[in-house]
């Protein structure tokens, strides 16, 4: 499929401030350099308190599937083509979160599923076909061995949680009782331990739409919320300038190809209109000269 291909992360950590011609759309979608997963290894003691139960599978070497496996089991699921303004970056997404996903840390908690459905709506906004959409979602995360509706239903109940929350009773998660501040409190537990908690720009993303959600944007919620989290403010602020940047580069690819789109289809109309009028001239010229006879 021809067509645009990637913005490094590497340069939309850059000033936006460019001049763009349509020969270098391709260059304005993300190649998710930078967007790796970080994972380390992490301790499986659940705390009795948690309010629900999650099944780990922990991967061994000998069940492990290749990244070749996970992008073939997408394609055999997703057969349509995609455009490649999209397509290139799912392909580089799905890359980099299989080399997470099968790290032996691993471990998979509903502010990383809020974060990687924000960025997947975000990215395939304004996607040709809804439809496609979600058929798309649930191939993606099924080449991964997980499930596409617990990502959807935990990204909902989070987002709905969120929503409920102040600045105050977010920051104090701690001192309630509910599904989402249990597995809040998880988190800060397994963070709280050295090697036990795998970060990913999946997180930062997730945490800061918590945070959106509730209203609660301001920086020094988000300092006192990394805190209660035991997180890394210094990694939250990179990755969320990182995911910023994504956005406003998916932006402007999005509109270089909507503008290459109507350009194309205006010289096809000119060139049809221009076949008409050279078909009316003929004809009437053969109908002039056979008048003349």
């Amino acid at each position: 499929m021809a067509g645009m291909a990637s913005v490094s992360f590497m340069s939309i950590t850059q000033s936006s401030d460019r001049n763009f011609s349509i020969p270098s759309a391709r260059n304005h979608i993300c190649n998710f350099d930078a967007f790796k997963f970080r994972s380390t290894k992490i301790s499986l003691n659940f705390p009795a308190s948690s309010p629900r139960t999650v099944v780990h599978c922990m991967s061994t070497a000998t069940d492990v599937p290749t990244v070749t496996d996970t992008k073939l089991n997408f394609l055999k699921a997703y057969k349509r083509p995609i455009p490649s303004i999209y397509n290139t970056v799912l392909q580089e997404l799905i890359v980099q979160q299989h080399l997470m996903r099968y790290k032996r840390s691993y471990r998979y908690d509903p502010v990383f599923a809020l974060g990687f459905v924000t960025v997947y709506d975000q990215l395939m906004e304004g996607y040709p076909s809804d439809e496609d959409r979600g058929t798309i979602f649930k191939a993606y995360i099924e080449a991964l061995n997980e499930e596409p509706d617990q990502y959807r239903a935990d990204a909902r109940k989070v987002e709905e949680w969120a929503r409920a929350q102040t600045a105050s009773t977010l920051v104090d998660f701690a001192s309630r009782e509910g599904e989402i501040e249990g597995s809040l409190k998880d988190i800060a537990e397994r963070a709280g331990i050295k090697g036990s908690f795998s970060y990913s720009r999946f997180f930062a993303v997730g945490l800061f739409r918590l945070l959106e959600l509730a209203n609660a944007t301001e920086p020094t919620v988000l300092e006192k919320l990394c805190v209660a989290l035991c997180v890394d403010k210094k990694s939250i602020d990179r990755d969320l300038d990182v995911y910023r940047n994504l956005l406003s580069k998916l932006v402007q690819a999005k509109e270089l190809l909507n503008e290459y789109v109507y350009r194309e289809k205006k010289k096809r109309e000119e060139r049809v209109e221009s076949q008409k009028a050279i078909e009316a001239v003929t004809k009437c010229s053969g109908e002039y000269q056979y008048s003349g006879q």
